[in-house]
């Protein structure tokens, strides 16, 4: 059986239910999955004092060592300024010796994202995270069309076809709407088939 990771980070919970949706589809596709999210680096009182979400229900990745034990890995993490956040950036920073062996390459990639605003740098902060996938020697695999969740403007709503997204607003009030979190099982369940037809 195929074998997927979802890795992840979340301020305020809104990437870790994505991260949950994912995995769900990642099950339908037919592929066993792990959730696991990087590390806190910003200071404890600046988490305290911003409110960040610290109880989870998932471990830590153990080492990004790890990674290479996994058949496909996908990537969530909010936006800061158009790009992933320090803490995912910080991890992947680690992953030069897997680089060097080519661990990653033709493994299965992709990435979900979460802004405050329509108009947040979803795409911007997606394409950060497939970067490094990409450079990795990984399979993007997107948010494809046959979705159509994401498409109209009947409602203010995530979805690109670079990966599965969400909308937070501005004070982090605003939850995944069912359409979103529909777009990050559907792109977890392409993902998994994929995997599967690689490696299953």
């Amino acid at each position: 059986m195929a074998k997927v990771l979802v890795l992840y980070y979340s301020s305020y919970g809104h990437i870790e239910q994505m991260a949950d949706a994912i995995a769900e589809g990642v099950r339908t596709g037919g592929a066993e999955v792990d959730i696991r999210r990087v590390a806190e680096t910003a200071p404890a009182e600046v988490v305290e004092a911003a409110h960040f979400k610290t109880d989870t229900a998932h471990p830590l990745i153990e080492s990004p060592d790890a990674l290479a034990t996994y058949d496909a890995i996908i990537v969530g993490a909010p936006t800061r300024y158009g790009r992933m956040p320090a803490q995912m950036a910080s991890f992947w920073d680690t992953t030069g010796g897997l680089w060097f062996q080519g661990k990653l390459i033709g493994k299965v990639g992709g990435a979900f994202t979460s802004t405050a605003s329509q108009h947040g740098g979803q795409e911007t902060t997606l394409f950060s995270i497939i970067t490094n996938l990409l450079h990795h020697g990984m399979t993007i695999v997107g948010l494809d069309y046959g979705f159509q969740g994401q498409m109209g403007v009947d409602e203010v709503k995530g979805g690109t076809p670079y990966g599965a997204s969400t909308l937070a607003d501005g004070d982090g009030s605003r939850q995944p709407s069912a359409v979103e979190l529909d777009g990050a099982r559907y792109q977890g369940k392409r993902i998994a088939e994929t995997a599967v037809k690689l490696f299953g």
